[in-house]
């Protein structure tokens, strides 16, 4: 008796078997939303200034399945764009500070960007930004996509803080 062609046969049939399962394996997973697609800001704006610096603030939502983290933000309106945060010192006065390692914002949430609070600072402006104007600002998330939005200029007088930076050590801020 010949067994030979029901031995190719069985071998034949666990390759194709193999193959399926193969396929099947990694594509079950659905493949992760961009961070840029699924994060938006509302009521965006930000405080006009003559030179110097400003800044950016609104409500940044979330609406994916996973925690967004934006690392960085840019505009052709300024020289530095930086991601900022405000703390108390140990004189309990409010400093602005870079923020590390970026804003995260939990799956199916929000972050607010305020005056005093956290907020995107434009830095080293490129011009006077007035009322009425409109600047576009790009956002990096740490999976290296984008979102870029359009936000008026407002005039806005308040959350008076102190800077501490690199280059502007302890300079007064009006924004």
């Amino acid at each position: 008796m010949n067994t030979f062609p029901t031995r190719i046969t069985s071998f034949a049939a666990l390759i194709v078997a193999g193959f399926g399962l193969a396929a099947c394996s990694g594509s079950d997973a659905p493949a992760a939303t961009p961070a840029g697609d699924s994060v938006v800001i509302e009521d965006g704006w930000i405080k006009s200034a003559d030179e110097g610096m400003t800044g950016a603030f609104g409500m940044l939502v979330n609406s994916g399945d996973d925690e967004a983290t934006v690392v960085s933000a840019s505009t052709d309106a300024a020289a530095r764009t930086e991601l900022h945060e405000t703390v108390e010192s140990e004189t309990g006065e409010m400093l602005m500070r870079e923020i590390d390692g970026g804003f995260g914002i939990p799956a199916g949430s929000d972050l607010e960007l305020v005056p005093g609070g956290s907020h995107l600072m434009l830095m080293e402006l490129m011009g006077p930004l007035e009322a009425g104007d409109q600047v576009s600002i790009t956002l990096t998330f740490d999976d290296e996509s984008t979102y870029t939005f359009e936000a008026p200029v407002k005039d806005y007088s308040g959350a008076n803080e102190e800077y501490v930076g690199d280059e502007q050590d302890d300079s007064e801020m009006d924004h």
